[in-house]
C-alpha cells in the first residue's frame, strides 16, 4: 500500500486503541488473498510479531461453523430445509430447520441454559438440559440472534462426521485454508483477556475456558494473518473448501429489502451490512469476555479488514469498516477491462419487454448471465443464471430462485407474462387483452 494510505490506516488504529483503552490491538487489511497491511498498538508478548499473536475471535467462530454445515449440505448429507430432529433428535427445537438456525430465524434462545457460558466451562449437549424455555419465539417470525442455535449446529456436524466439531473444523476448513494458527484454546504467543475498569486506568484478567457444546458459537482463537485468510475466503478465494457459489449463497441476507440504502441483515453464518455510500459488507463481529474482534469484506472492492483487541468492551465496533472506507477512498479498486463476449441468448431476444404497461429491459451481463430490470423507471430486478432445459434461474433480487422461460413473443416468469409491446394481444396474457385496444 502507498505510504500515505498506511499512515491514514495507522492513525485510525492508533486512535481506536487509545480512545477505546485497549491493552493490545491488532488490525489489518486483506488484499489478493492475504494480509496486505497490519499494525499493532499496545502491549504484546515479548518478541512476538503482531500478526502472529492469537486473540479470541468470539462469534466469528460462527462463520467457520456455518462452513462445516454447508460442506455437508453440498455433499448431500443434509438439506437446509431439514428439521433439526432429523439429525439431532431430542431437543425442544426439533421442528426448526437447519437453515433457520444458520440465519437466526429459528426462535431459539439467545443463550444456553444454566451458567453464563462465556465465562463458565461447558459440558455436553445433554448436560445443557435444554427445555421448552429455550423456544423463545415462533420459527421464521423474526431475527433473534442465538448462540444456542450454533451450538446445536455444531453438534449436527459432529454426529454427521463422527468427530468433535472442533476437529472437523480444523481438518476440513482451517487447515485447507492455511489457518494453522487458529485453535480452540490459546497457543502461545497469545494475548490475555482483560476487562478495563470503567472509571480508572486499570485492567482485570478475564477467565479462559472450553465452552464445550457451545464452542461452535464462539470458541476459536486466531491470529491476524489467519483471520485475513478467512477474509480472503469470504472474498472468493475458497481453496476448494466450498464452491464460490455456496459462499455467494452465504452472503445473501434473510428477510431484508436489499433495495433500501442502509440496512443490516444476516445470511448463513455471516452478517451482511449495507452502509452509507452503497457498499455491502460481509463478515462478522465477535466478543468474549476479554476480547473483541471484527472481520469485514467488501466483495465488490475485493478488500477486507480486521481488528482484534483484548478488552471486554470499549473497542470501536466500526474500526474494520472504517479501515475499508479508508482503503476505498485512498486506493480504489481498478476494475477489469470490459471486453466483448458471446451473448447467452439470441441478441434479438434482448432489449425492451413490458410487464403490462411497465417497461423492462432484458440484458446480457458478464459471466454468461441475464439481467431483467426496470427501463427508465424503478422496477423489480434480478440476475439470472442458466438453468435446465433452456430456462433461467433467478440469482438475486425480487425474482431470486424463480424460473424465467424465454419465447420469441413473451417471457414467462413466476406466472407473469412479459410482452414485446404493452399488453400485446398476440401474446398469452392471462385474462386476455381488451379487443378494442388502447384508447
Amino acid at each position: 500500500m502507498l505510504p500515505s494510505t498506511q499512515r491514514t490506516l495507522l492513525a485510525r488504529v492508533a486512535r481506536a486503541q487509545r480512545d477505546g483503552r485497549v491493552p493490545a490491538l491488532v488490525a489489518g487489511v486483506v488484499r489478493d488473498g492475504a494480509l496486505a497491511w497490519h499494525a499493532g498498538r499496545g502491549s504484546f508478548p515479548d518478541g512476538a510479531a503482531h500478526d502472529d499473536v492469537q486473540f479470541r475471535i468470539g462469534s466469528i467462530t460462527k462463520t467457520v461453523c456455518a462452513v462445516t454445515v454447508l460442506r455437508l449440505r453440498d455433499e448431500g448429507a443434509l438439506d437446509l430445509d431439514d428439521r433439526l430432529d432429523r439429525h439431532l433428535p431430542g431437543t425442544p427445537l426439533g421442528d426448526r430447520t437447519l437453515g433457520q438456525l444458520l440465519s437466526h430465524l429459528a426462535g431459539a434462545g439467545s443463550e444456553s441454559p444454566g451458567q453464563w457460558w462465556e465465562r463458565a466451562p461447558g459440558g455436553t449437549l445433554d448436560e445443557l438440559g435444554l427445555g421448552e424455555a429455550d423456544r423463545v419465539l415462533p420459527a421464521a417470525r423474526r431475527f433473534h440472534y442465538s448462540n444456542l442455535g450454533f451450538g446445536l449446529l455444531g453438534e449436527v456436524v459432529a454426529r454427521a462426521r463422527g468427530a468433535a466439531w472442533a476437529e472437523v473444523a480444523r481438518e476440513e476448513v482451517l487447515l485447507p485454508l492455511g489457518m494453522t494458527r487458529t485453535s480452540p484454546r490459546p497457543q502461545e504467543p497469545a494475548a490475555s483477556g482483560r476487562a478495563v475498569h470503567p472509571w480508572a486506568e486499570l485492567t482485570l484478567p478475564e477467565p479462559e475456558h472450553d465452552a464445550g457444546a457451545m464452542a461452535p458459537a464462539g470458541q476459536l482463537w486466531c491470529t491476524a494473518r489467519d483471520l485475513a485468510r478467512l477474509g480472503a475466503f469470504l472474498l472468493g478465494d475458497t481453496s476448494g473448501v466450498l464452491a464460490p457459489s455456496t459462499v455467494e449463497e452465504m452472503t445473501l441476507p434473510a428477510g431484508i429489502d436489499a433495495s433500501s440504502p442502509v440496512w443490516a441483515g444476516y445470511g448463513l453464518g455471516v452478517q451482511v451490512l449495507r452502509v452509507e455510500g452503497g457498499a455491502t459488507l460481509v463478515g462478522h463481529g465477535g466478543s468474549m469476555p476479554g476480547f473483541l474482534a471484527g472481520l469485514w469484506v467488501d466483495r465488490e472492492e475485493g478488500t477486507g479488514a480486521l481488528a482484534m483487541g483484548n478488552t471486554t468492551s470499549g473497542l470501536d465496533s466500526g474500526l474494520a469498516a472504517g479501515l475499508l472506507a479508508d482503503v476505498k477512498a485512498a486506493e480504489p479498486r481498478i476494475v477489469d477491462e470490459w471486453a466483448p463476449e458471446p451473448s447467452p441468448v439470441d441478441p434479438a431476444l434482448l432489449g425492451p419487454w413490458f410487464w403490462g404497461p411497465s417497461p423492462y429491459a432484458l440484458r446480457a451481463v458478464p459471466g454468461g448471465m441475464l439481467h431483467l430490470g426496470g427501463l427508465g423507471r424503478p422496477g423489480r430486478s434480478s440476475r439470472f443464471r442458466p438453468g435446465p432445459d433452456g430456462s433461467w434461474i433467478g440469482l438475486d433480487g425480487y425474482f431470486a430462485g424463480e424460473t424465467l422461460r424465454i419465447a420469441e413473443d413473451h417471457l414467462w416468469l413466476a406466472t407473469f407474462v412479459f410482452t414485446r409491446t404493452p399488453y400485446d394481444p398476440a401474446a398469452p396474457v392471462p385474462g386476455g387483452v381488451d379487443g378494442s385496444g388502447w384508447r
